[in-house]
C-alpha cells in the first residue's frame, strides 16, 4: 500500500460512497453518494438527526462495514473489497473506539480493561501491564489501576474506556456520543481530554447530536437524509485552552 501514501494527507477518504439497505422490497439509501476527506490530525464531529446517515457513516469510517458502492480508503487502504477478517485487522491496527456506555467489563480492574485490545492485536507489547499503565496515566488515572468500574465515577469510567482505545496506539479515535451518559461538567473534562489527545496528533472523530460537544471540535460534518449538507470549519475551536 505504501507506494501512494505520499499522495494524500487524508487519513480517511470517501469518493461517491453509497450505502444501501434492503428492507423487504424497499431500498433504503442510508448514504447517498457522499464524498469527503478527513485529514491526519483533525479534530472533527459528525452531526445529524436520527436517520440522517451519521450512524452508517460512523460504521463505515470505523471499518465496521463496507460501502455498497464508491471508494472508501482508511489510512490509504481501500476497504471496498476487504473480507470481515481484513476489516477487523484494519480496525485493530488503526482505530480506537469509545462508546456512550463505556462498555467496560464489570468485575475487572481498570488495568485489565485497558489490556483487552492488546490481547487481540497481532503484535503484543512485551510488557502489557506497563503499556496499559501508561495509557491510564495519559488519561489521568494512574492511581486507579486496580479499581473496578463500580468503584469509579462515570467520568472516570469513560477515561478508562479512552485509555483502552489508546492502548494499541491508533491513528484514529472514533467516539460515539462519548459524553451522552455524563453531566455537563464531566463532559467538558472528557472533551478537554480528547482535545489534548488530538494535540498529540491523533485524529479524533466525535459522533454527537449535541451542539455544545461539536463546538469543541475544529470541523463539523452535518448529515441529513444520507447526504452531507454542511462542512463547517472553525478558525479555532471555541474552547481553545492556551
Amino acid at each position: 500500500m505504501s507506494h501512494h501514501q505520499h499522495c494524500s494527507d487524508a487519513i480517511i477518504r470517501g469518493d461517491n460512497v453509497r450505502k444501501t439497505y434492503h428492507m423487504g422490497a424497499e431500498e433504503i439509501h442510508a448514504l447517498d453518494d457522499v464524498s469527503f476527506e478527513i485529514q491526519r490530525g483533525e479534530f472533527l464531529s459528525i452531526m445529524g438527526p436520527s436517520g440522517s446517515g451519521k450512524s452508517t457513516l460512523m460504521n463505515l469510517i470505523g471499518a465496521l462495514d463496507r460501502p455498497t458502492s464508491g471508494i472508501l480508503e482508511i489510512n490509504d487502504e481501500p476497504v471496498g473489497g476487504m473480507t470481515s477478517d481484513q476489516l477487523a485487522g484494519l480496525r485493530n491496527r488503526t482505530i480506537g473506539f469509545v462508546f456512550q456506555q463505556f462498555n467496560l467489563l464489570k468485575r475487572t480492574s481498570a488495568l485489565e480493561n485497558v489490556k483487552l485490545p492488546m490481547l487481540y492485536a497481532r503484535e503484543q507489547p512485551a510488557d502489557m501491564d506497563a503499556t496499559a499503565r501508561d495509557a491510564l496515566e495519559m488519561v489521568g488515572l494512574g492511581d486507579r489501576t486496580d479499581h473496578h468500574p463500580a468503584q469509579l465515577s462515570g467520568g472516570q469510567q469513560q477515561r478508562v474506556a479512552i485509555a483502552r482505545a489508546l492502548v494499541n496506539k491508533p491513528k484514529i479515535i472514533l467516539a460515539d456520543e462519548p459524553t451522552g451518559a455524563l453531566d455537563t461538567e464531566t463532559s467538558g473534562e472528557i472533551m478537554q481530554l480528547f482535545s489534548d489527545l488530538n494535540k498529540n496528533n491523533v485524529t479524533v472523530i466525535i459522533v454527537t447530536h449535541e451542539q455544545e460537544i461539536a463546538e469543541w471540535t475544529n470541523r463539523v460534518l452535518r448529515l441529513r437524509d444520507g447526504s452531507i449538507v454542511a462542512d463547517d470549519r472553525a478558525e479555532g475551536a471555541l474552547h481553545v485552552v492556551s
